[in-house]
């Protein structure tokens, strides 16, 4: 095959990029946006709910530019995804009165999925206020939840499309790398948990886990029109946590990342290793991921 260049796995041919260069000459005056767009449009590249993949094709002519091999109009604004420039979420006042006790004792707890709810600017304010590494926009599938009892929120859980390699995590699986590119939108990962400070409730954190864990197929299945079958987290030992609520919420210890993050061509360990953990919500999960 004449491979150019890859991009999150896939190898991308003289032809496409040819196909990609048609493009941007055929709309002189047309934005990124429409370009990347259009380029779906034309190679089928739409997520399961009928969405077009536009971030991804966004980042693969990124790429291409940077190589040299295409030359993308110029930027009609600053892309919102740059985090130095980025507008933080606006800051929403909670009650912070210390809440504490037992999870029985605030029974019923309500959990929320606030995805495309007006709930939502809630969830990122609190992130962005009290979780360490605060809130960015997630790239593809997500979902976010607010756990809430006696009319107050205690805590946010985050979810979003996992990586597409995790060395411990595919060899747990079994999966091949075939099955891992066909199979990944199976895969969610966890990327925010924060109970908020003032809430000191025993077992809080791996109840909310249970919780989810029992409903998260569902709410994907709702907005996203396809399931997941398993769910996965990092925690980060360097910054003082060992993954105490998904060990005691039944979630299997996998074993540690390299270190290197998901673009790296360097083998040069570059951030800390994680802790790398994974919770089946089906019995035939290793069949269904290394399935047709």
């Amino acid at each position: 095959m004449d491979a150019q260049t890859r991009y999150r796995g896939k190898s991308y041919t003289t032809k496409e990029i040819d196909e990609i260069r048609e493009v941007i000459t055929g709309y002189p005056e047309k934005s990124r946006r429409f370009i990347s767009q259009e380029i779906c449009r034309r190679w089928s590249w739409r997520q399961q709910n009928g969405v077009l993949k536009d971030m991804i094709c966004r980042g693969l002519l990124l790429q291409l530019e940077a190589q040299g091999l295409i030359t993308l109009p110029p930027p009609r604004r600053i892309p919102p995804h740059l985090l130095s420039l980025r507008k933080r979420p606006a800051v929403i006042e909670v009650d912070q009165s210390p809440l504490a006790g037992k999870v029985s004792d605030l029974k019923p707890i309500e959990l929320h999925q606030v995805r495309r709810t007006p709930l939502e600017k809630l969830y990122r304010s609190l992130i962005e206020q009290y979780h360490y590494l605060g809130y960015t926009q997630p790239v593809g599938e997500h979902l976010e939840y607010l756990a809430m009892a006696q009319g107050r929120v205690m805590a946010g859980v985050g979810w979003c499309s996992a990586p597409r390699h995790i060395g411990c995590r595919d060899q747990y699986l079994g999966w091949t790398k075939e099955q891992r590119v066909r199979n990944l939108s199976l895969v969610v990962i966890n990327t925010r948990f924060l109970i908020l400070p003032w809430v000191k409730v025993s077992h809080l954190a791996s109840y909310l886990l249970g919780r989810i864990a029992r409903r998260i197929a569902h709410d994907w299945q709702r907005v996203y029109h396809h399931e997941v079958v398993w769910l996965e987290t990092f925690v980060d030992p360097a910054c003082g946590f060992e993954g105490t609520c998904y060990k005691a919420a039944n979630w299997s210890y996998l074993g540690k990342t390299t270190g290197r993050g998901k673009n790296d061509h360097t083998n040069q360990v570059n951030r800390s290793l994680k802790l790398v953990f994974g919770y089946p919500l089906r019995k035939d999960f290793r069949e269904v991921l290394c399935g047709q």
